[in-house]
C-alpha cells in the first residue's frame, strides 16, 4: 500500500480558510492548532500556513490585550481577491501603454534610418571624418614636447638640476679647502687627485643662460 501523500502549502492553506469561513468566528493560534489536524492540516505547520495567509490579507491579525486573534469572512477574503484582481489588471493596462510607447518610440527612430544611397554615402563621410580627427589627433601628440606647459615643466626641473649641481660644487670647494688647510704637505698629492676625477682648474660653478619659449616652439 503506497503511503498517503502530504497536502502541498496551498492545499493547507486552503483547509484553514475553511476553518475560518466555516465558523466566521475568532480564533487564538493555539485553537487553530488543535483545528487544523481536523482538515488534515498537521499542528505544526499550522502556524506558518496561518501566517502566509495573514501576509497576503486572507485572514485578519490583531492583538487584544495580551492575545493575538485571527480571524477570516468570506467576504473579506472575496474584497480581497477583487483589489488583487483589478490592481493586476491595473498593471496589465499600464504594460500595455508603456508596449505601445516603446513601439511608437522604435517606429520613429527608424525614420531616415532605411536604407538608402544617401545614407551609405553620409556614413562614409562620417567615417572619413572620424579616420581624419584621428590623424590630426595623433599629429598633436608628436607636438606635445612643445606644449607651453611642457616647457614650463622642463624649465623649472632644468632650474632644479642646475640648483642642485652648484650645491654639489659648492661641498666640493668647500671640501678641497678643508683638505689645504689640515693637509697643507700633501698639496701636490691633492692636485693630482683632482685632476686624476677631472677636477680641472676650469673647474667652477655653472652658468644658466635662459632659453625664450618661442624659439622652442618654433
Amino acid at each position: 500500500m503506497s503511503k498517503k501523500r502530504g497536502l502541498s502549502l496551498d492545499e493547507k492553506r486552503e483547509k484553514m480558510l475553511q476553518i475560518f469561513y466555516e465558523s466566521q468566528d475568532f480564533f487564538l493560534l493555539k485553537e487553530l492548532e488543535k483545528l487544523g489536524p481536523r482538515k488534515g492540516v498537521i499542528s505544526q505547520s499550522v502556524k506558518d500556513v496561518v501566517q502566509s495567509l495573514v501576509d497576503d490579507d486572507l485572514v485578519s491579525k490583531e492583538k487584544i490585550g495580551t492575545s493575538v486573534y485571527f480571524w477570516s469572512l468570506p467576504s473579506c477574503a472575496g474584497n480581497q481577491l477583487r483589489n488583487v484582481c483589478r490592481k493586476l489588471e491595473s498593471d496589465l493596462q499600464n504594460s500595455k501603454n508603456r508596449l505601445e510607447q516603446l513601439t511608437e518610440q522604435c517606429n520613429q527612430l527608424k525614420k531616415g534610418r532605411e536604407e538608402s544611397e544617401e545614407r551609405e554615402e553620409a556614413l562614409a563621410e562620417l567615417k572619413a571624418i572620424d579616420l581624419k580627427h584621428k590623424e590630426l589627433k595623433d599629429e598633436m601628440l608628436q607636438y606635445a614636447d612643445n606644449d607651453p606647459a611642457a616647457f614650463e615643466a622642463m624649465k623649472n626641473a632644468i632650474d632644479d638640476a642646475h640648483a642642485a649641481a652648484n650645491r654639489w660644487t659648492d661641498n666640493i670647494f668647500t671640501l678641497r679647502q678643508w683638505c689645504s688647510n689640515n693637509f697643507p704637505q700633501a698639496k701636490e698629492q691633492l692636485e693630482n687627485l683632482y685632476k686624476e676625477v677631472g677636477m680641472t682648474e676650469d673647474f667652477d660653478y655653472l652658468e644658466l643662460s635662459p632659453t625664450p619659449l618661442s624659439s622652442v616652439i618654433d
